[in-house]
């Protein structure tokens, strides 16, 4: 709320009374020295024409003094006034930077904040907008590279078959196989596009419900079993007995428990063990998956959750699509948690911590 006097209205009241006060005072010394020095007769006995002249100077000289006071007065609210013109100018120029000096605290000087204000908002849109372009531009690009090579090698063993001569049936079965699996994994690739520009959309929402984070942790686990003995892992599980009541989108979590599972599975020394753990710390729940690794991921560790991120570019064709993580993190995100990464002598650990609803 703007204070009774510091109104603009009130100001420019008092600015136009004070300039009446000065413009009469001011006519009414004026007068009296005309009258005493300068006129040679009195008043009552001038002539018409001179009578005329002396009002029209009389009243000249008022409406003169008012302007000149009123001037005075709101000088400085017009060239702020200015100021703020010129400011909405440049702002509207595409200078989003620009800062108008904000002077007082009335009207003029709220507009001057407000319009500062929306220039920040303008400012910080716009470098979004900028920063989502540029995410577009790096995505289609790691798009075009991503789908470039299943699609080259498809193409090129169709070409293969469709000109049979010289191939054994068996050369054909094998070629059927590859097709197969390099589709498979176009699919999926597309699949885990599709599911991370659908988690990062401003309006993805998730379906919470309560469940027992322990006993799915452990269910999952057990389903890997086999899978990890394929690989020449194996697992470690230290899950407490007791219900660990979380609030999450089933699926989702889920998905990051594979997530990360695919990832260990690509990229652990072999053969070794895959740690899998779960805790309470306060109110969060704290799960833990550590593997051993052949060496520390190159560059930061926060880098391990960016978009089409591969550890080993050397095996690139049979790794995973470079999606994994990042979904990962973005699903703990939209819970209200964390995911993040660590390496301590040759294990690399991934730490999600989730809100606990339980007792």
């Amino acid at each position: 709320m703007i204070r009774f006097w510091n109104k603009l209205s009130v100001k420019l009241f008092f600015a136009v009374a004070v300039s009446f006060i000065v413009s009469v005072a001011g006519v009414s010394v004026l007068s009296n020295i005309l009258v005493r020095f300068v006129l040679a007769e009195p008043v009552e006995e001038m002539n018409i024409f001179l009578y005329n002249v002396l009002i029209i100077v009389i009243f000249s000289s008022a409406i003169i003094l008012f302007i000149i006071s009123l001037w005075l007065f709101i000088k400085k609210k017009i060239i702020f006034l200015n100021e703020i013109s010129d400011g909405v100018q440049l702002i509207a120029g595409g200078n989003l930077s620009h800062v108008i000096e904000v002077k007082g605290r009335d009207e003029l000087a709220r507009l001057g904040e407000n319009i500062n204000q929306m220039s920040k908002e303008l400012e910080a849109r716009f470098l979004r907008e900028r920063e989502l372009e540029k995410n577009k531009n790096e995505l289609i690009t790691n798009i075009s590279h991503d789908l470039r090579t299943p699609l080259t090698s498809i193409i090129g063993y169709l070409d293969l078959l469709m000109n049979r001569e010289g191939l054994t049936e068996q050369q054909v079965v094998e070629y059927l196989t590859i097709l197969r699996f390099k589709s498979q994994r176009l699919k999926h690739l597309l699949d885990e596009l599709f599911t991370y520009n659908k988690l990062t959309s401003p309006d993805m929402q998730v379906k919470k419900t309560e469940v027992d984070l322990a006993g799915i942790i452990r269910q999952l686990a057990g389903e890997y079993i086999p899978i990890l003995e394929d690989q020449s892992l194996k697992i470690e599980v230290d899950i407490p007995e007791e219900e660990m009541t979380v609030s999450v989108d089933v699926e989702q979590i889920i998905r990051v428990f594979e997530n990360l599972m695919s990832n260990a599975v690509n990229y652990s020394f072999k053969p070794s063990v895959i740690q899998l753990s779960l805790e309470t710390s306060g109110q969060q729940a704290v799960f833990t998956l550590a593997n051993r690794v052949n060496s520390k991921p190159k560059g930061s560790l926060d880098t391990l959750f960016e978009r089409f991120y591969r550890g080993d570019q050397s095996r690139k064709e049979d790794s995973g699509t470079g999606l994994g993580l990042a979904i990962a993190r973005r699903i703990a995100e939209l819970h209200e948690g964390h995911l993040r990464a660590d390496f301590e002598e040759g294990w690399l650990t991934f730490t999600l911590t989730l809100p606990v609803t339980g007792e």
